[in-house]
Parts: structure tokens; C-alpha cells; sequence
């Protein structure tokens, strides 16, 4: 079970800063700007931790730098970590009593000053008018003059920490709203701007294209006056506000959808919506556009519908899509009956774009098109074998221009030569034959990148947008702007930036310290323990350390351990030398062992027994008990001169 966060009790008054002021700060949604003086009086009020009750004494050995680190990292993050996260507040509009709660954006504002945005400053009621004459910069100002005190409007600010909501209704303030997703635009919305909803208030949505709409927060679960929607999954209804605001909406809905005219027409920038819910699926399906009087005005789109795919087709979201200029006024998709994304289609959804041509008047204009769908004949037409080495039989007396690529008898070739050098030209790339100084070879171009091609300018700047679009991301199936945790540093990253995070995590590597090794040769231990995430000294900062100073890890001290106080190492230096002794006079009986200092392993390996009483061994063994105390007194005295130094 979760622990709850302390209560965090803590209010100040605020005169709120004017929209000529805040402006530039670019508020949106319930962000407010505080002094950094609010900051210090809220950690101040935050309630301090409990002091934790798992420490041994390697946690906070003074000698141990592992440990002292980790000490020091402890408090630091206990001062910081009192306060709620998200912080969120209750403003108080003194001068009428409303009420709305809100999320921090920074402490960057001037102390005594609050700055508010549009949003906050509707719902506390804070009109342009409420806020008296600025006074010049180079004027004098006196501290003690009254008049100056209410000159601004003055909210109170409450710390107030909000349930995460699970549920919210919105009602539309007008009637016609129906943008393609709202679930798009809304979380985006909630995610860039806002940290809590305030009930009765007017949230502002705005479109892709630069609309705004309106919604009066209606309804919470939890029940309150407020809910925060940060790291939370919350419900979203959206009802009218009465019957003839639905009767409304839907008339205008079914306005718009209808296509116009007997052949369907489309406005720039609309689309016109079909379906088609039957076809043989045993042969190849065509959806041509026909009677086209532009080439690049109207593009085509097809998905199918299946429990994948529901949305219907727009031009940054579908299966099927013809961007392509018309030929002969003629654009068609053709989808064959194995394509993996007809499998469980319940229909195939299909909608004709309007693309506004460059350089056009702002009015939009109908046109005219038809649409066929048609079922081909043959399955294997499209993949029948194309012979590029055997040419089409010609007849001897014909001969090919070079310039236009046409056949020509052979007994006009001179004069055909001479007209249309005179009057075409070859395009070298696509081999499609202009007219000189037409405004079709004047306009033709291709694409730098690609082996696309067109012949108009309307055709170029179209192609450069859907295909060259600077700063577009791959379509993200799940939300990219969602987070979650690293499992490294159980820091909250966003999808989108994990690769990059993962990535600086490698580069820590690199500059890693490496770890300490236990003295003994046949162990392989780190002296004061490796985290999972690769941190150094995290066993020692836990308290798991090797509670000794002769190198050795705790697995490999554990032998040589009792519990005795023993401050000049008198006792563990005999229980040293008794250790060289018993391997040295006795062995260690294995079969495999290969340590010289070992009775049994100078056998295995044929050397000759040394030692084999105590008055022989003591001789030997003295200057490695001696190496042993030696090193750690150095380890005593560096520790005890790190703890003068602190």
C-alpha cells in the first residue's frame, strides 16, 4: 500500500500581475508564476521526513566514503522530496470570493507578484479594467503611499493538493464542433497546459486549425470542486448542453457530409466521405477518380475498416493514399486481394481530399469529380513478366527520332528531324517530349530527392509539403508524449525520448570509476557492491559493506568475524596468523587447489612441503600477516585524515 504524501499546509497573498506584463510569459491553461521567495517559505513548511530505522554501521561509517555520499545525497533529497509532485494550489480572488485551483509553472516571478493566464484570470473574474494606470519608470515612487497598494487585484494562494481524476464531462459552449479526434487534441491540450480542472469552469480547446473550442467543465470523478489530470487516465464525455444544441450539432454534421451534387464535390481543405461495404475479395479492387479538371486538386484515400482501423481516412492518417498528380484527369488505387490489410475488413472506408491550389484565392470552390469502383479481371495481370530485351517488332522501313522518340518513315526522317529539333524538346530524365516555350516545359520540374515529377508549379509546391515537410516525426501508433519510468534510473521519460535516454545512459558508462576488488585472488566480488543500474558502492550505502579494512569482501572476511571490540586490530591479526598457520601445517584437503601458502595445494602442484610445524611456518607467514596489518592501517589513516579534511 502507497504511502500518502504529507500534508503541505501553506497560503500567502499576491497582487497579480498585469496581461501587459504576463503576456510575454506566455501562460496557457492554469500555469502560474510565483516569486522565488514562495519557493523558500513552502519548503520551509513542508514536514520533515522520519529518520530511517534500517541504518547499520556501514550506512554511516564517518570513514567510509560510499557511505558518507550516500548519507549526504539522503538528506539532500529527503528536503526536496517533501514537496507533493505535482505542486498545485488554491487561488482565492479576494475582492469576490471565486475560486480555482492551479499548477506551477517556475518561481521567476517578482516577490509580492503572482502571474495568472487568460484562463485562470476568466475564471477568478480579474477583468483588464480591474488593474489602475502603470506608473512611468521614471516617475518616483513612495513605499508609503496607500494609493499605490490597490492599484492591483490580489488573490490569495493555498497549497492544496487534489485527488488524480478518473472521470470528467464536458459540455460545448456552441453548437457544430466535430473535429476529427478529439482524443488527440485534448490530451495534448491537458498534457502542454493544465495540471487540475476546476468545475464550472471554461476550458478552451484549440483545433489544428486555429479554432477554439469551448467547454464548461461539468462534471468530476472524484466528486469536488477540482481533480488533478497529471499521470492519470481519465474519461472524457462530451454532451450538449441541452436538446436543441444536439439537434443542432447534428444538423450540421449531416449538412457537411453531404457530398453537394449528383457527382460529389469537395471544398479545399474538406473532405468528402464513402464507403464501400462489399466487393469480390478474390480479385484485385481499383478505386479511380475520374473527370478531374485539375491535376493536383483532388487526392485520394482508402482504409479499411477492422477492429485495427477505425478512424476514417485523412491525409496523416490511412492504409491507402494517392498524392500523385492526375493523368489524363484520371487517379486510381489498386489493392490486390492478398494485401495483409484487407484481412478482417468490415468495409473499406474512402475519402476524396480537396487540396487548395497554390497561389488561389481565399474562396473555396466546388469540384467536380466521379468515382468508380471496379473489380479487375485478371489477378495475375499485374504480375505478369515484362521481357525488357526483346523490343516490339517494327517495320523495316521506320526509323526512331532521338528527339521526340517517335517512329517515323525513313524517307521523312530528314524533314521530321528538322521540325522537331526546331520545335521540341526531350526531358533527359522523365524522356517526356515539350513544346518549346511552352509554359508546360517551363514549369516542369524534378524533385531533387525523389524521382517525382510535375509540370506546374501547384504540382512542385505540393509535392515539397507532403513529401518534404521539415521537422515531421514517423506516425506514432501510441502516444509518444506519454511517459514512463527508465528502469535504470526509475526517472519518468517520455516515449518519444527513451532512445536518447538510453543512450546517455550508455555514455555513463564509459566515464564510469571502476569498481573496487576484493584482495582475495580467487574471488571475483566488488568490494562495496554494484546496483543493478551499474552504481558503485550501492551494497556499502546500504549498509551491506565489508565492514573491514583488508580489502576483502564481506563473503570473504565472514571467516576471520566475531563480534568483540577491537579498535588496534591486536585480535584480528591473530586470527589472521592462525588462518596461515592451519593452511600452511594442515591444508585444505581439495584436489584441486593450486596455493602455494597450502599444504594440499603445494602437493597438487608437486612442490616441496614447507612449514609443516608451527615453530617452521611462524617464520614464513610473519611478513604476509604483516602486508596485511600494514595495508590496513594505511586504509585506518586515510579514513581518519577524509574525516579531519570534512
Amino acid at each position: 500500500m502507497e504511502e500518502s504524501q504529507p500534508e503541505l499546509k501553506w497560503s500567502a497573498p499576491f497582487a497579480v500581475l498585469p496581461p501587459s506584463k504576463s503576456a510575454p510569459r506566455d501562460l496557457r491553461g492554469d500555469k502560474i508564476l510565483l516569486p522565488q521567495s514562495a519557493l523558500e517559505q513552502l519548503l520551509a513548511a513542508s514536514p520533515q521526513p522520519p529518520a530511517p530505522a534500517n541504518s547499520t554501521f556501514t550506512s554511516y561509517d564517518p570513514f567510509n566514503p560510499y557511505a558518507r555520499h550516500h548519507q549526504t545525497q539522503y538528506h539532500h533529497s529527503d528536503t526536496s522530496q517533501q514537496l507533493p509532485n505535482p505542486l498545485m494550489f488554491r487561488l482565492v480572488n479576494q475582492s469576490n470570493g471565486n475560486v480555482v485551483y492551479a499548477g506551477i509553472r517556475e518561481f521567476s516571478a517578482a516577490d509580492g507578484e503572482i502571474a495568472l493566464g487568460p484562463y485562470l484570470m476568466e475564471a477568478l473574474g480579474i477583468l483588464s479594467t480591474d488593474f489602475g494606470s502603470e506608473t512611468p519608470s521614471s516617475g518616483s515612487i513612495d513605499p508609503t503611499d496607500d494609493s499605490m497598494k490597490h492599484t492591483q487585484p490580489t488573490v490569495t494562494v493555498h497549497a492544496n493538493q487534489l485527488p488524480k481524476g478518473t472521470y470528467v464531462r464536458l459540455r460545448p459552449l456552441e453548437a457544430g464542433y466535430d473535429p476529427d479526434d478529439w482524443k488527440s487534441l485534448l490530451e495534448r491540450q491537458l498534457r502542454e497546459s493544465y495540471t487540475t480542472l476546476t468545475k464550472d469552469t471554461i476550458l478552451s480547446v484549440r483545433g489544428v486549425k486555429g479554432e477554439d473550442f469551448k467547454f464548461l467543465v461539468d462534471k468530476f470523478l472524484p466528486e469536488g470542486d477540482g481533480i488533478c489530470v497529471v499521470d492519470t487516465d481519465l474519461e472524457v464525455d462530451i454532451e450538449a448542453l441541452n436538446e436543441e444544441q444536439a439537434r443542432e450539432t447534428m444538423r450540421q454534421i449531416m449538412a457537411k457530409a453531404q457530398p453537394g451534387t449528383t457527382n460529389g464535390s469537395s471544398k479545399g481543405r474538406e473532405y468528402v466521405d464513402y464507403e464501400l461495404p462489399s466487393w469480390d475479395r478474390t480479385r484485385p479492387l481499383t478505386i479511380e477518380l475520374s473527370e478531374l479538371p485539375v491535376s493536383d486538386a483532388v487526392d485520394l484515400f482508402i482504409s479499411p475498416k477492422s477492429t485495427r482501423q477505425r478512424a476514417r481516412p485523412r491525409d496523416s492518417e490511412h492504409v491507402f493514399g494517392n498524392f500523385a498528380p492526375s493523368e489524363d484527369g484520371r487517379k486510381s488505387i489498386t489493392i490486390q486481394p492478398t494485401n495483409i490489410e484487407l484481412e478482417n475488413a468490415e468495409q473499406l472506408l474512402i475519402s476524396v481530399h480537396g487540396y487548395p491550389l497554390a497561389g488561389g484565392s481565399q474562396e473555396t470552390a466546388p469540384v467536380r469529380f466521379r468515382l468508380r469502383a471496379k473489380a479487375e479481371r485478371e489477378a495475375e495481370s499485374h504480375y505478369s513478366p515484362v521481357d525488357l530485351v526483346k523490343d516490339e517488332a517494327r517495320p523495316t522501313d521506320e526509323e526512331q527520332c532521338k528527339n521526340c522518340l517517335q517512329w517515323v518513315p525513313k524517307r521523312t526522317l530528314v524533314l521530321h528531324q528538322n521540325f522537331c529539333l526546331r520545335n521540341n524538346i526531350l526531358c533527359t530524365r522523365c524522356r517526356h517530349v515539350f513544346k518549346k516555350g511552352s509554359w508546360e516545359w517551363e514549369a516542369h520540374w524534378h524533385c531533387e530527392h525523389d524521382d517525382a515529377h510535375g509540370d506546374s508549379s501547384a504540382s512542385k509546391a505540393k509535392h515539397d509539403y507532403v513529401r518534404h515537410t521539415e521537422r515531421l516525426t514517423a506516425h506514432e501508433l501510441a502516444d509518444g508524449a506519454r511517459t514512463t519510468d527508465c528502469h535504470l534510473c526509475h526517472k519518468i521519460v517520455r516515449m518519444r525520448d527513451m532512445t536518447a535516454h538510453m543512450k546517455h545512459h550508455e555514455l555513463d558508462k564509459a566515464s564510469r570509476p571502476k569498481p573496487a576488488i576484493c584482495r582475495n585472488a580467487n574471488c571475483g566480488r566488488t568490494l562495496h557492491g554494484v546496483g543493478s543500474t551499474g552504481a558503485v558502492g550501492v551494497g556499502t550505502a546500504m549498509g551491506q559493506g565489508p565492514g573491514n579494512e583488508l580489502g576483502l569482501c564481506s563473503l570473504c572476511f565472514g571467516p576471520l568475524y566475531v563480534s568483540m571490540h577491537d579498535p588496534e586490530g591486536k585480535a584480528l591479526r591473530r586470527r589472521i596468523e592462525r588462518r596461515y598457520l592451519s593452511q600452511l601445517m594442515t591444508g585444505c584437503g581439495k584436489k584441486w587447489c593450486g596455493n602455494e601458502w597450502c599444504r594440499s595445494g603445494r602437493d597438487n602442484i608437486g612442490l616441496e612441503s614447507k612449514g609443516t610445524s608451527a615453530q617452521a611456518a611462524l617464520p614464513l607467514i610473519k611478513p604476509l600477516v604483516q602486508s596485511f596489518t600494514a595495508a590496513a592501517e594505511a586504509s585506518r589513516d586515510a579514513g581518519r585524515r577524509r574525516g579531519v579534511g570534512l
